[in-house]
């Protein structure tokens, strides 16, 4: 089983109530003893899990920065669906999925993965390449929503639309010039969101696979908003939708 590092209390917090049993090891600063550690101590002992306290410097070096919180885990993979259709088939009801388009910048990633969280989202998609990836610092940002939130990487985003468009799944993809608003959307039924990267948007045939197009309305100075801050207003207002229309 291939292990992966999973750094800062949120994220390893979550994998310990997630899957105790993929985590190998924790790794703890050895002169923080705050209630906050302490917490994670008993949860760690609570499931057996082996804790090696070290100094901070250590940790710096494991990780390859300074924001760990101190506490570094190495853990094995867990059994979120990793595949389109395994997603698909398991769903209860309607499907929301958020469709990233080449995001770049793991903060941005780790943001949208919260929010996908946060609002009831079931999975993220995004394509293998011109993409930043699952890294620890994603993971960390996500704020244990990488340990909740499947993560589906796919190698062709437009095939892996089209199939969704088979499922009767509705491709909502956002963009700053265009008239019909967010609010004008439906995303009562199956439906993917769908945004573009952190500067260009959407790609040509990303877009052009849509469905429906949007844009959220702006009323400020600032012509447009972030990659997450942007998929958070969207995937709550079709949360909303959602919890109106039953």
């Amino acid at each position: 089983m291939k292990s992966k590092m999973i750094f800062g209390f949120h994220a390893v917090t979550a994998r310990l109530r997630h899957d105790a049993s993929s985590i190998e090891e924790i790794y703890v600063d050895a002169g923080r003893v705050d209630r906050r550690m302490q917490d994670l101590l008993h949860a760690a002992k609570a499931a057996n899990v082996r804790v090696i306290s070290v100094d901070d410097q250590r940790l710096d070096r494991i990780v390859g920065t300074r924001r760990h919180q101190g506490v570094i885990a190495l853990a094995g993979e867990i059994s979120l669906a990793r595949n389109l259709d395994e997603l698909l088939d398991g769903i209860d009801g309607p499907p929301l999925l958020l469709v990233l388009d080449g995001i770049t910048d793991p903060h941005n990633l780790g943001a949208c993965l919260r929010v996908a969280d946060g609002a009831g989202a079931h999975a993220v998609i995004v394509p293998k390449d011109r993409a930043v990836g699952l890294n620890a610092t994603a993971a960390k940002v996500a704020s244990g929503a990488a340990e909740s939130v499947p993560y589906i990487t796919v190698t062709n985003l437009a095939r892996t639309l089209r199939e969704l468009k088979e499922r009767e799944i509705l491709l909502i993809g956002t963009t700053d010039d265009v008239e019909t608003s967010l609010y004008q959307a439906d995303f009562t039924g199956p439906a993917a969101l769908v945004m573009g990267s952190e500067g260009e948007g959407m790609r040509r045939l990303t877009r052009e696979t849509c469905d429906v197009l949007i844009s959220i309305p702006m009323f400020g100075a600032v012509e447009s908003l972030n990659v997450s801050v942007a998929s958070g207003v969207c995937l709550f207002e079709a949360r909303r939708q959602r919890l109106v229309a039953t």
